[in-house]
């Protein structure tokens, strides 16, 4: 698909474009509107896609939960393995769409892999994710930050209380959350990044746990911050470990985003998430 229609889509995912004047952009490079509405399909989520871990799988358990917020009680959705023995716990956060299908889905696949994953709604202050994206989208600009992250930090609180050491990983908005969650005092011991936006260089000698960093290769967006990160991260001694993944897109673990998703790239991604987890939880 063309840079620049993947650009648009991701300029109006994350910037204040409203729709309209989206879909008359789209129109323009995809030469006319019969064109635009035929490449929508592939530039948005199909959540029919999100069960690479069905509910209802044999090796885990699967239920929605609420926990004490810092705003009030914060929905979630959790999983863990069947057997009850789950390596340690993920505060799992998803992307600006809020807690969605696609997310509850990475949320089975930790449990797979031996962990207890919570996945907070943290839309619950303004009544819980809709089912519409663009709305979803719209009230997470509304969401206060030091709110959210504080909500964050509660649910870090929350899955410590059980299982001790705990881990968190973010994707898109949430990967920005995940980063600057580990700027905050909690009992995070581990902090997976996934193309998120980093947190302000001031507060990088607060980090104390160890990073795990996915930078896509065509994201400028992201990318245009990620020197002044990294420059922070090596002048405060924080132990990280960066991976570019090279020719791919924002969101690329994405797999219910046809336009995005890099099989190879997610793959790869997954598998290092696993092992840094696992090594810094157990």
């Amino acid at each position: 698909m063309d840079q620049r229609i993947i650009d648009l889509y991701d300029e109006y995912t994350h910037a204040p474009l409203d729709r309209r004047t989206f879909m008359d952009r789209l129109a323009r490079l995809a030469g006319g509107t019969a064109a635009a509405l035929a490449l929508l399909p592939a530039l948005q989520n199909d959540y029919a896609r999100a069960a690479q871990v069905a509910p209802d799988d044999a090796r885990i358990d699967a239920s929605d939960i609420t926990f004490d917020g810092a705003t009030g009680a914060v929905s979630a959705y959790e999983a863990k393995p069947k057997d009850g023995a789950a390596v340690a716990s993920v505060i799992v956060i998803h992307e600006n769409r809020g807690l969605n299908p696609h997310i509850k889905d990475v949320a089975r696949r930790l449990a797979v892999d031996g962990f207890r994953a919570v996945a907070p709604d943290f839309l619950s202050p303004l009544g819980g994710t809709p089912t519409d994206e663009d709305q979803a989208r719209e009230m997470i600009g509304k969401l206060d930050g030091t709110e959210t992250l504080a909500n964050a930090v509660k649910a870090v609180e929350f899955a410590a209380a059980d299982d001790g050491k705990v881990g968190a990983v973010g994707f898109c908005w949430g990967g920005g959350l995940s980063g600057r969650l580990a700027t905050a005092k909690s009992p995070l011991a581990a902090a997976v990044v996934y193309y998120g936006m980093p947190p302000d260089a001031a507060a990088v000698a607060a980090i104390e746990a160890p990073l795990l960093l996915h930078y896509a290769g065509e994201d400028q967006r992201i990318g245009a911050a990620v020197p002044a990160f990294v420059a922070a991260l090596e002048a405060d001694g924080v132990a990280y470990e960066m991976h570019e993944y090279e020719g791919v897109q924002h969101a690329f673990n994405n797999d219910t985003n046809a336009a995005r998703y890099d099989a190879e790239a997610a793959k790869l991604a997954w598998s290092r998430t696993v092992a840094f987890l696992k090594k810094n939880l157990s």
